[in-house]
């Protein structure tokens, strides 16, 4: 018999009324999870259909937890120190730079040289970056707040000519490069323009050393001196580019951990001293967690060395990661090479897991409650790869960002802002490529708080989550559908502005958003980007597409 409510027993029937709906809204809440984890543990096994599998799961952004947090500028990019003074860089494939050498610069003979142990036959000589373009400018400062790093291995031997005079004609011995003052005010000048806050390092070849062969504070001094003075500053500095591999850099001959240990042991407070507030990033390792198995540029050194000789020293532990050698150094080490076919695998996806894990480890050990930075990133070393500058590479440019940010990484730093094939500006023009437009999307929609999204619907559909910048409350999701052939179409129970990335082909260089082909002016100014609206329910993600979507509406207690 039905409870038939009276007028003295009406409250106590709404009371039981309002249980039995909470309980069963509890059991349907719970069956509906309990379901979806079944059903994605099905998926993940292969024993559902594509075809079934896309239409049952959901994306549920509302519930999603905080599980993290990173910085403000936690997209970044390099600007080498080659790229200041002009010199040689890695040659892009199957092309030239726009401008010829300069016979007058004083940089061109300095320029000659390459890395130790490195063939010069990958190199090609370069200007300097015009850094007061008016397009650079434009589009860089899109991407800001960011850090602007000013490093590389070429930063360890480049002497900084303190006057207004010529600079010579030859590095003084000890360096094998020269950076003017106007150069470095135009940096200064660049990253106020852009709102990029200044890494770098410092020179460490044999001209910064005494007698004992032990380093000297007596040209970085010079060198802050002057940043001081035209109004600069310097937000976040290593001892060194990749101590890993110092004989490249140009350290002396013998150069060991107990050296570097010595080294830092009389950096850190000089830097401390000089700097105030500077945050002193370290050791800034490469190479390790299986990526290049062969020693370069005359030797390497382990990083638990490094970090045995030097003790806590650091403020935030950095580290660089490349997922392979590039085509350029295939010959010198193959079994680092990988392909355009493996550039959609989770297995080069992941190696981003892999590779952290072995810094993050080694933070914990020497190091910890640091932070992690990466100063340096791209698809690979040696100017990256044949497609690092297509829509392919665009995939492995936001998973790695993605998933890193879910393992705690603060900061990356790109290489590099437009030089070579793994710039995000073609260095000649400056015109954007497709990882630049993955980047700005970035910017624009995902704020610092990341979020778990629970379970992908599917293996190849990779799903990230972070509160949707600039809408408490909101959050933005990044879907990226790597699968070649199938669709997926999940349910996502919100509201959402769509903006989805794809191509022609996948080697193409231009990238459409919602079907359209995004270009820059030639001043740098930028089209309209703008979600497409779709309502609550099924959304189909294409194959190899790569889809933000903002949820302003999501009501995620945790993005408030």
């Amino acid at each position: 018999m039905d409870f038939i409510p009276t007028q003295r027993n009406r409250g106590v029937s709404r009371k039981r009324c309002d249980v039995s709906k909470n309980k069963y809204v509890i059991k349907k809440r719970y069956v509906e999870l309990w379901v979806t984890a079944a059903l994605a543990a099905i998926v993940g096994a292969g024993i559902m259909p594509a075809s079934l599998r896309a239409q049952i799961i959901s994306i549920l952004p509302a519930s999603m937890p905080r599980i993290g947090t990173v910085d403000e500028r936690f997209q970044s990019f390099n600007v080498e120190m080659l790229e200041v003074t002009g010199g040689n860089f890695w040659k892009p494939y199957g092309k030239e730079t726009a401008a010829a050498p300069n016979p007058q610069s004083p940089a061109k003979k300095s320029s000659a040289s390459v890395p130790a142990g490195m063939d010069p036959g990958m190199y090609q000589y370069r200007p300097p970056i015009d850094l007061m373009n008016p397009r650079l400018r434009k589009l860089a400062a899109a991407l800001g707040p960011s850090y602007m790093r000013v490093s590389g291995t070429w930063a360890n031997n480049t002497y900084f000519h303190d006057s207004d005079a010529p600079a010579p004609t030859t590095p003084p011995p000890g360096f094998n490069g020269v950076l003017t003052r106007e150069q470095w005010k135009g940096v200064v000048d660049f990253s106020t323009a852009v709102d990029g806050r200044i890494v770098t390092s410092f020179a460490t070849s044999p001209g910064t050393r005494n007698a004992a062969g032990a380093w000297t504070p007596v040209e970085a001094r010079k060198f802050l001196a002057y940043t001081k003075s035209i109004g600069g500053s310097i937000a976040a500095t290593e001892y060194m580019n990749e101590p890993t591999y110092a004989a490249m850099g140009g350290a002396p001959k013998g150069y060991d951990a107990a050296a570097y240990g010595r080294d830092v042991a009389i950096f850190g407070p000089f830097i401390k001293q000089a700097a105030p507030g500077i945050i002193f990033l370290g050791p800034g390792s490469v190479g390790e967690g299986g990526v290049f198995p062969i020693a370069l540029g005359g030797g390497m050194r382990n990083s638990v060395d490094l970090l045995k000789a030097t003790g806590p020293a650091f403020d935030v532990f950095s580290f660089h990661f490349y997922g392979a050698a590039s085509n350029r150094c295939a010959s010198m080490m193959p079994s680092a090479a990988t392909t355009a076919e493996a550039a959609l695998s989770e297995e080069w996806f992941s190696s981003a897991d892999s590779v952290e894990k072995v810094y993050a480890d080694l933070r914990d050990k020497y190091e910890p409650g640091k932070l992690l930075w990466i100063t340096e990133m791209a698809d690979a070393a040696c100017g990256g790869n044949r497609w690092a500058s297509t829509f392919l590479d665009t995939f492995r440019y936001l998973d790695q960002h993605a998933r890193l940010a879910q393992r705690g990484v603060q900061v990356i730093i790109h290489n590099t802002l437009a030089s070579s094939d793994y710039g995000l500006l073609d260095e000649n023009t400056f015109k954007p490529r497709p990882n630049y437009w993955a980047a700005l999307l970035w910017r624009r929609l995902m704020g610092t708080t990341v979020l778990n999204p629970g379970p992908s619907p599917a293996p190849n559909l990779h799903l990230y989550a972070q509160c949707l910048r600039g809408h408490p409350g909101g959050v933005a999701l990044l879907v990226i559908n790597t699968d070649r052939k199938a669709s997926q179409a999940p349910e996502v129970p919100a509201k959402s502005d769509r903006y989805t990335l794809t191509a022609k082909d996948l080697l193409d260089t231009a990238v459409l958003l919602n079907g359209t082909e995004l270009t820059a002016s030639s001043d740098g100014d930028l089209p309209p980007i703008n979600g497409d609206p779709i309502h609550s329910g099924k959304v189909v993600f294409a194959p190899t597409s790569i889809t933000f979507m903002g949820i302003p509406n999501a009501r995620n207690s945790s993005c408030h």
